[in-house]
């Protein structure tokens, strides 16, 4: 039922310094794609004036309140049911959506409907958060990333490694500005874009 994820622990504190700036200011998160519910409890506990909603497909709730409840924490509330394909997504005011390794498991499809869920939902002036390995210009960051999008395309075709620039223009289109791309360990990014209210 509780399901652990290495990656979990080992970016957490980086991520934490950029996004305790980021959400020094909002009320309630929105974390898309929870998977285990680590971060969720994790991020909760160090910034405990926030609401940390987590979110997911209904086969990763059963981890995601394992993590909850033996966390003890009474601001992360229980998993939302979000499929970023539909289009009825939760009717809930959020000052930012953060959402980690999310955008190279979802097909391309999915990507553009997360993007455009988040420009329906944020109101001007919110920021979204996305961490995971992108390319720049067309090219792989890394070995790694190279050897890591070949494994996802083996399981799904429809997965991979994304484009900086293809993300960026949809966020765009979404109504939303980059405002920051922070270089992480293992070749990872963190991005942040605001939501103009355009």
């Amino acid at each position: 039922m509780k399901q652990y994820s290495q990656s979990c622990d080992e970016n957490r504190e980086p991520i934490l310094k950029i996004i305790r700036d980021v959400f020094c200011r909002a009320d309630r998160v929105l974390e898309i794609g929870s998977g285990t519910g680590q971060h969720a409890v994790y991020f909760a506990r160090q910034m405990p004036q926030l609401v940390w909603q987590p979110s997911d497909l209904a086969d990763s709730h059963a981890s995601i309140n394992a993590w909850r409840l033996e966390s003890g924490l009474d601001n992360v509330p229980p998993p939302l049911l979000l499929d970023v394909t539909d289009s009825s997504w939760p009717v809930q005011h959020y000052d930012v959506v953060y959402s980690a390794n999310t955008a190279h498991i979802m097909g391309w499809h999915a990507v553009e409907s997360m993007f455009a869920g988040i420009g329906r939902l944020l109101p001007a002036g919110a920021h979204f958060c996305l961490y995971g390995p992108f390319n720049y210009g067309g090219q792989f960051t890394s070995t790694s990333n190279m050897h890591f999008d070949a494994w996802l395309k083996d399981r799904d075709p429809q997965s991979g490694v994304r484009d900086f620039e293809a993300v960026d223009a949809l966020a765009t289109a979404a109504g939303m500005v980059l405002m920051a791309d922070n270089e992480m360990p293992v070749n990872n990014r963190l991005l942040v874009w605001r939501n103009t209210g355009t």
